[in-house]
Order: C-alpha cells, then structure tokens, then sequence
C-alpha cells in the first residue's frame, strides 16, 4: 500500500475549527492591543516597522504590514488557487452538475452585496471603489463556525459552504486584479507573463518536481509586485500551473506535485498567515468616535453588504435554482440550514480587509471605516448564522 498524504480539503472541513478560532484569537488580540492605554502605540509601531528593503518605488521600504500583506499573504493565495485547481479538476467542482449551484449562488452573493453597499454610498463618488469590499466570504471564518456545531451542520452543507467560498475566492483574485490595479510597469508585467509561460512550459513538458515551481514562483511575485498587479495575484497563476495527478473517489496521490503541495501549505496558511494577517489589519480603535462612525455610509454600506446582501443573494438564488430545476439544493438539507449557511458567508473578515486596504489605498481614515463596517457586518453574519443554525435539523 501506498502512504497517501490526507486530503486537505477533508482535513479543512473536519478540523478547521482550530484554524478559525486561532484567526478569531489574532483579530481579538489585535483589538485589545489597539484599545488598551499604552497598547495603541506599541501595535503600530510593531506593524509598521521597516524591517527591509524598497522592493517597488511606489511602495517604498517594506514593514511588517507590507511582508504579510503582500508577501505572506501570496502563499495564502497559493493556497486559495492550489484548493480551486483541485476543485475544479479532481473533486467537488468537477463537473458542470456539480458547479453549477455553487457557481449560481456565489455569483449572485458577489452581485448583490456590492449593489447594497452602491445603495447606502450612492453619491459619494470617493466611496464608489469600496463596492467590492463586502462581496468577498472568509472561508476560514465561516467554516470555522460552522465546525464548531458539529453534527449540527450536515457534511453535504459544509461542502456546499466551501464550494460557494472557492467560488467566491476566484471571482475576489479576479477583482483584485481587473479592478485595483493602480498604475501598470510594462517591462515588469512582460517579465511577468514570461516567467508565467516559463512555468505552464514546464508543466507540458512533464516536470513534476515542486523546486523549479517555487523558484518560478518567488520570480513571478517579484515581477508582479513591480508591475502595478497586486502581488498577491502571482499565487493563484502558480497554483494554475502546477501539475496534478487525478484520483477521482480516492485518496490523494502521493506523486501528485499540487496534492503535496497544497498539502503542504495549507497547514502554514490556515494557522499561520492568515492569523498573521487578521493581526496586523483588524487592530481599530473601537472608542466613542469609532462606534460613531459606524452610521456613515461606508461602514454602513459595508456592514449592510455583507449582512444583507449575502444572505439574501445567496438564498434567493439557490431557493429559485431548486424551485426552477436548474440545480437542486444539497441532499438531506432544510432550507432553515442552507438560510444559516447564506448567514454564514457574510463573514467577510480576511478577504474584505484585504480588499479594502486596496480600495482606499491613499485614505487611511477610509480604510478604517471600512475595517469597521467589515467587523459589525462579519460579527452579526456569523452570531445570526450560528443561531439559525444551531436551531436547524436536518430532514
């Protein structure tokens, strides 16, 4: 017998309770540290620290902030893209059945939060940029939450939550890369795409060792970072590239260069950088002045977007895809639970700052209101879902 590395897709819906709580531990502690007297100056000290040195001009020195946002943060999209790729190819996504609802709702939880976020900020030219900010789902988050019921929450309802949030992840790579590119390098974007073409070249060509993709990889995340291209975009073209043995209705293969891999990096992204990442952008002042804030139009559009918006796009089009016959809802799943579920993925927390750190990326003050909108949205979606949920049987 072969030893197989375990699925990492089964490991994330059976154990990422852990993974949820140690990102819920990071935001709270990031919290506490920029409330508490004396602990406000010593978090952005910490955060901001120029620890190396000007990679891009526009960015100038790289601090702790920049290393995670743009740098870790690459390996956190690595690890998005590998989870798509093996969707796609060789697990749930894998036909055009089993895409569709997925594919349905996660389109219409993207559509309909951005709409009610462009309702509350309607007018306000200098908030239009932030539409994207509430489309996004954390998936560590939800399925966080979700772990922590147990049996209440059926395996096909996990699976369907996950699905939507992969689903939701390419269409976010794909906003950060179509919508909030600032300016472009063209020499860096060429040496880009040639070090993108290098790497699909190997894969036609058979390599299968991982070494020479991380090496293309470390070049591709230069480039892209100097070409005005989020830097972070380069993990999910890698993650395209990497080769991929199928094993339908089995086992990881052991030889499979994208099942060692994701394999391998999961562990790193989901209790590690994503923590890291929670730490250093949820630290926000929650005085009287920031709960002040929360009522003007962008928090408000943020935290109705994610609250609002996602259950109803998600739950509508689901609950019409059933009642059509375009795609059936999971087996052995009530509609209170896929409710509870749409509740669920208006948890926002780390795709939703990501994005609206790119959103305002000259107005500090705007970040910070969103971050705000981002928390109140994120904390209510998962309370509710969480409630809703717990309630829920399955039928």
């Amino acid at each position: 017998m072969v030893n197989r590395p375990r699925s990492a897709l089964r490991d994330f819906l059976t154990s990422e309770a852990g993974g949820g709580v140690l990102l819920m531990v990071a935001a709270v502690l990031a919290l506490l540290l920029a409330n508490l007297p004396g602990g406000k100056h010593a978090y952005h000290a910490l955060v901001h620290a120029q620890i190396g040195p000007v990679l891009a001009q526009e960015m100038g020195p790289m601090t702790v902030h920049s290393w995670i946002n743009d740098g870790l943060m690459a390996i956190f999209f690595l690890a998005v893209g590998l989870e798509i790729k093996r969707e796609l190819v060789d697990g749930d996504l894998s036909t055009g059945q089993r895409r569709r609802l997925p594919f349905i709702a996660a389109v219409a939880g993207m559509v309909a939060p951005a709409c009610v976020y462009l309702l509350f900020v309607k007018g306000r030219h200098e908030l239009a940029g932030g539409w994207a900010i509430p489309a996004a789902t954390d998936i560590a988050f939800a399925i966080g939450v979700a772990a922590l019921l147990g049996r209440r929450v059926p395996a096909s309802l996990k699976l369907m939550l996950t699905a939507i949030a992969i689903v939701d992840d390419m269409g976010a790579v794909a906003i950060i890369a179509l919508a909030y590119t600032q300016h472009i390098d063209v020499p860096a974007l060429c040496a880009a795409g040639g070090v993108l073409l290098l790497m699909f070249a190997m894969n036609r060509l058979g390599v299968w060792k991982l070494a020479p993709y991380l090496l293309a990889f470390a070049a591709l995340w230069y480039f892209t970072l100097l070409s005005g291209v989020h830097a972070t975009v380069a993990g999910v073209l890698t993650a395209m590239s990497i080769p991929i043995r199928r094993t339908p209705g089995e086992p990881d293969a052991a030889d499979s260069p994208l099942h060692r891999l994701e394999y391998g990096v999961h562990p790193w992204s989901a209790y590690l950088i994503v923590p890291l990442f929670g730490f250093v952008n949820a630290g926000i002042s929650l005085d009287a002045a920031g709960f002040g804030a929360l009522f003007t139009p962008l928090p408000m559009g943020v935290a109705s977007g994610l609250f609002l918006g996602k259950q109803t796009g998600i739950f509508a089009a689901i609950w019409i895809a059933d009642r059509v016959g375009l795609a059936k809802r999971p087996a052995g799943v009530n509609w209170m639970q896929i409710y509870g579920m749409a509740l669920l993925c208006g948890i926002g927390f780390t795709m939703s700052l990501f994005i609206g750190a790119l959103a305002f990326p000259h107005s500090p003050m705007l970040v910070e209101q969103a971050k705000i909108g981002i928390l109140a949205g994120s904390l209510l979606s998962a309370i509710v879902g969480y409630a809703i949920l717990r309630r829920g049987r399955c039928r």
